[in-house]
């Protein structure tokens, strides 16, 4: 009798395991705490002080650099904007500037796209803290044929392209494309 009770309970123990929260590669959550990655369509605003002719709110282009007077193109792909402020820095005192002063912030992160069972698929600004729930709000809400339980986020990160599952209470990042596949039923 033991030995037809220790198949149950095994299939028991993983069926809960597979009950909870959808499938998120451990990546897609550990970004969230890492300093922000620029990428292609963030909009940086650089100051240089006591320099207003270099002061300026710049783009990461899609080779993904940003153009500056004097130094040209700076490197700012997988860069955080600390990594940008240091290397403007090091250029400008590669006979520019004695003792340049370097400040760089995001202006303006890069879009978020919603495809699929949303009101109004497309691309949409992104505001820090959005979760996939606010950001499908913004496409125009979940369409009457949307599965409401199954989000799929496709993220760019570290030279990789990844996908997840993620809840409506996840939050997503700039660039993240979000999919909202019709329902089965």
């Amino acid at each position: 009798m033991r030995l037809h009770v220790l198949p149950v309970l095994l299939g028991l123990v993983l069926l809960g395991g597979c009950a909870g929260s959808p499938f998120v590669p451990d990546a897609t959550h550990s970004e969230l705490v890492a300093p922000y990655q620029l990428d292609a369509g963030d909009q940086l605003r650089v100051i240089v002080f006591g320099q207003d002719d270099l002061s300026n709110t710049y783009v990461v282009d899609q080779s993904g650099h940003i153009s500056m007077p004097l130094i040209g193109a700076v490197p700012a792909r997988g860069m955080t904007t600390a990594t940008i402020e240091a290397e403007v820095g090091k250029r400008l005192r590669n006979g520019f500037l004695r003792n340049p002063d370097v400040s760089v912030e995001v202006s303006q992160y890069r879009p978020f796209f919603a495809m699929g069972e949303v009101g109004n698929p497309g691309q949409f600004a992104f505001l820090p803290g959005m979760t996939v729930q606010q950001a499908i709000a913004v496409a125009g809400g979940f369409t009457p044929r949307a599965d409401k339980f199954t989000v799929e986020v496709t993220r760019s990160y570290g030279g990789r392209v990844e996908s997840a599952q993620l809840k409506l209470s996840d939050p997503i990042m700039p660039g993240d494309t979000l999919y909202i596949r019709e329902r089965i039923i």
